[in-house]
Order: structure tokens, then C-alpha cells, then sequence
């Protein structure tokens, strides 16, 4: 009886691997599957903005035979590429720079500082995180015009700050708090003032947090197009977002130039998240984890 039960033991644990690892394999496959759906529209990107028209006509989703320029020369003669790229990069920095200095004070003071309706307050700016932009261009489009900033540098960055400043502010408070309090009152014993406290011990700590605000905020920035189309109606102000889909409804029956368009567009960001993304990840867990 002894060996009958260690047969159907080994037998029920060898079941259990087998189980095991079809679990493993499924998961893989969907995985997979899931990759191949999310890659297989930057492939045709890719592919297609290397083609000519008469190659894409003929072949939509092969290699390109040959590899050519041609759309990419079309692309940056096409419009006014350069102008619409410094405009973006203006604005992108603007506004990221403006809201991690705002973010980074609001967020040490309700993350270490005690003062009347700081739960409230800080409920109220993390709630802002589900109203849509949309739903605000109307009254920002009037207040600007009131205060003559339409159709301005200032007045579309003043509105891009504010539109991710309370996402900043959420994820810094949240990291903010998970440094040791300890750190911080010994800095304060020694006659630190909250700012020095928060200049040379909290940001120097608080990188991957800092990196995780800059990437998403930027790409963020980039890559919107209603506040831009609203607030910055002059041609000689198009970010590139606005200037694509200009240049895309010009070129509408040229598939290879909308890509290659698009291509340059999309690069600036790639390389953004390349340089931070060894602390993305890890920032952007700390801030959603840690409270």
C-alpha cells in the first residue's frame, strides 16, 4: 500500500507540473499574441515611411524593395517641420519645468509640513486627475483671451502646467512620504530650513520620481492636439502634433510621406524615454505604491 500511495503521489505532483507548465506556455502565448498586436502598428509605420507611393500600392505590409529616403525628404520639404518641432520643444519644456517646480514645493509641504485643510486640499488637486482636458478648453480659452495670452507662448505653457500639475503632484507627495522621516528631522535639528531640507536631502533622493514626472509629462505635451489647436490658432505657432495632421490631410492620398512624418515626430520622445528609463519604471512604482 505503501508504494501504491507514493506512486499516486508522484503521479498527482507530475500532473501538477504538466498543469504547470501549460499554465506557463499559455501565458507566454498570450503575451505574445498581446506584443505582436501592440508592435505590428510601429512596424507598418517603419516599413511604410521607408517606401515610395508606387511601393506601398503594390505591397502594403512587406519590406520595403528598396529602402528609400524619399518620403522623409518629402516630409521635411513638405511643410514647415523645423518651425513646428522648436514650437513643441518650446512649449514641452515650458510647461514641464513650470509644473515640477510647482509640484515639488506643493508636494514637500503636504508630504512634511502640517497645516489647516492640507486633506482636503490635497484631495481636491488629486481629483483634477479625472477631469478631461476637453471639458476645460472653453473657460480656458476665455480666460486667456481676457488676460491677451492667446495665441502665446506663455498662455498655452500656463495651460499645459496646470493640466499635468496635479499627476505631479499626486506621485511626488506619495514618494515624498516614503522617505524616512528620520533623514529629515535630523537635518532640521542640525538647522536646516525646510528648503534647504527639501533642495539638498529630498530631491537628490527623489530621482527616479523626478525622471518618471519629466518623461510622462513631456510625452504627454508632445503628443496632445486640442489644447494647441485652440490656444494657438496662428500658423507660425503650430506645435507638431497640430502641423502633422495639417501636413497629413495635404499629403492624404500619400501614405508613405503621412509616416514618415509621423516617424520624425514620434523619434524626439523615443529618445526621451531611452534616457530615463532605467528610473521610469521604478519612480513611477515608488509614487503609486508608497503612501
Amino acid at each position: 500500500m505503501s508504494a501504491q500511495a507514493g506512486y499516486e503521489a508522484a503521479a498527482r505532483t507530475e500532473a501538477r507540473a504538466v498543469e504547470a507548465r501549460s499554465a506557463t506556455w499559455m501565458k507566454q502565448l498570450v503575451l505574445l499574441a498581446a506584443a505582436l498586436v501592440v508592435l505590428f502598428p510601429l512596424y507598418f509605420l517603419v516599413i511604410t515611411a521607408f517606401k515610395t507611393q508606387a511601393d506601398y500600392s503594390a505591397d502594403k505590409f512587406g519590406l520595403p524593395s528598396p529602402w528609400t529616403l524619399e518620403s522623409f525628404d518629402t516630409a521635411l520639404r513638405g511643410g514647415r517641420f523645423f518651425l513646428w518641432f522648436g514650437n513643441s520643444v518650446i512649449l514641452a519644456v515650458g510647461s514641464v519645468v513650470l509644473s515640477t517646480v510647482v509640484s515639488v514645493l506643493a508636494a514637500f509641504a503636504f508630504a512634511r509640513m502640517r497645516f489647516a485643510g492640507r486633506g482636503p486640499l490635497l484631495s481636491g488637486i488629486t481629483s483634477l486627475m479625472v477631469i478631461p482636458p476637453v471639458v476645460l478648453i472653453v473657460p480656458q480659452f476665455l480666460m486667456l483671451t481676457q488676460l491677451q495670452l492667446i495665441s502665446t507662448y506663455p498662455g498655452a505653457i500656463l495651460v499645459y502646467a496646470g493640466l499635468v500639475t496635479p499627476f505631479s503632484v499626486y506621485l511626488l507627495t506619495n514618494f515624498f512620504k516614503s522617505i524616512p522621516h528620520e533623514v529629515i528631522e535630523s537635518a532640521l535639528i542640525d538647522g536646516a530650513s525646510p528648503l534647504q531640507v527639501l533642495l539638498l536631502i529630498v530631491l537628490p533622493l527623489s530621482g527616479p520620481a523626478l525622471v518618471t514626472l519629466i518623461v510622462v509629462n513631456t510625452l504627454w505635451v508632445w503628443n496632445e492636439l486640442l489644447v494647441a489647436l485652440v490656444l494657438l490658432p496662428k500658423e507660425e505657432l503650430r506645435t507638431l502634433m497640430v502641423g502633422i495632421t495639417v501636413f497629413g490631410s495635404r499629403y492624404n492620398n500619400d501614405v508613405p510621406v503621412q509616416m514618415a512624418g509621423l516617424l520624425l515626430s514620434s523619434l524626439p520622445m523615443v529618445l526621451v524615454y531611452l534616457v530615463g528609463q532605467r528610473y521610469f519604471i521604478r519612480g513611477l512604482v515608488a509614487g503609486a505604491l508608497k503612501g
